[in-house]
């Protein structure tokens, strides 16, 4: 739904500023936590505009910080706003806007990588995963740090129907470094195409919204950020578990620059590894001498869907990890060398 050129009729009381409670709380950007923060509130302002209408809507805000972006969430009329936090500096700063707008934020002090979402709000809010998106958002100037695996988390809940997806479609509103907005959104052909676009797009449909210059955060990080909406799709453009996508694509992306067959080839034991990448190539009716990057999601469809074809004939054939041989293959080799030296 778009945006309403209606102003919110809810209006936080006057507060500090962001960044006067960075100043009462004498609060600072961790740089191992990859930390910074946002005090221009026209930014988290045109951020929260990305959601689309958030009138009486509920909220789960990832992050929240000092909290400027919870501030921009609420004046555009979200009636439950969810804060998941795991540093315990903000909790204080983030119970100074709760007080000022009562019954409207919940604060949970933990990590959103093991946070339960599924059981964050109430079950009526639910829609059938084919009729339009619930009146949930996920909303979040995401740390670096976190950002890239707590997606992959949330692709793997949206292909299940699980966690903030067992309410239906729910969108999400999130900041990256600009180079990971760039590779979500990235086409076929392009440079910044990685295995983050096509888990990312054969799942949703993905929209890089603008650019935030660095500048404009405390402290100000090497790099600019990108704001990237997500909207899950009713029919993923892949139908197989994600687990498989997700192997099928790491592996067709590790030699990006080179053919992939090769990399593809790494998803077959050593004994069957041309015969069966040679299947799976023609099948599919994909030419080995593209590069992953140059595959389009329709293409991805083709590979897995043969290769679970595969997967099926040969019960052992899922299981297995190139990576793990590789490792024993290494062991074996010190062992006999140790062994070598030992006995002169």
């Amino acid at each position: 739904m778009a945006a309403s050129g209606k102003v919110a009729s809810f209006r936080l009381p006057p507060l500090p500023t962001i960044g006067e409670i960075i100043k009462l709380y004498n609060l600072r950007a961790q740089k191992q936590l990859s930390q910074n923060f946002l005090l221009d509130l026209r930014l988290t302002d045109k951020i929260v505009r990305q959601a689309g209408n958030l009138k009486d809507a509920c909220v789960c805000e990832v992050g929240p910080g000092p909290g400027g972006l919870t501030r921009s969430i609420l004046n555009a009329g979200a009636a439950d706003v969810l804060v998941v936090e795991k540093d315990s500096r903000f909790i204080p700063g983030l119970q100074l806007i709760s007080e000022a707008a009562p019954n409207k934020v919940r604060i949970v002090h933990g990590d959103v990588l093991s946070y339960r979402m599924d059981r964050g709000f109430p079950a009526h809010i639910a829609r059938k995963w084919d009729e339009d998106p619930p009146d949930l958002h996920i909303i979040g100037n995401l740390p670096f740090s976190v950002s890239t695996p707590l997606m992959i988390k949330w692709l793997e809940e949206m292909a299940n129907r699980s966690g903030p997806f067992m309410y239906g479609r729910t969108r999400l509103t999130l900041t990256f470094q600009k180079e990971v907005a760039e590779r979500l959104t990235a086409n076929p052909g392009s440079r910044q195409r990685s295995r983050l676009s096509i888990m990312a797009q054969y799942l949703s449909t993905v929209k890089n919204c603008f650019t935030i210059p660095g500048r404009a955060f405390v402290p100000k990080p090497d790099v600019d950020v990108g704001v990237v909406h997500f909207t899950p799709l009713a029919q993923p453009q892949i139908q197989q578990p994600f687990k498989l996508v997700e192997k099928l694509v790491r592996n067709a992306f590790q030699f990006r620059r080179k053919h992939c067959h090769k990399g593809l080839e790494m998803l077959f034991p050593e004994a069957q590894r041309y015969r069966l990448t040679e299947e799976l190539l023609r099948h599919a009716e994909v030419d080995p001498t593209l590069r992953p990057t140059d595959l389009s999601i329709g293409q991805f469809r083709a590979l897995a869907d043969v290769y679970s074809r595969l997967c099926r004939e040969n019960h052992t054939l899922f299981s297995y990890d190139f990576r793990k041989e590789l490792r024993q293959k290494r062991q074996s080799h010190r062992v006999i060398k140790r062994e070598k030296n030992v006995n002169g």
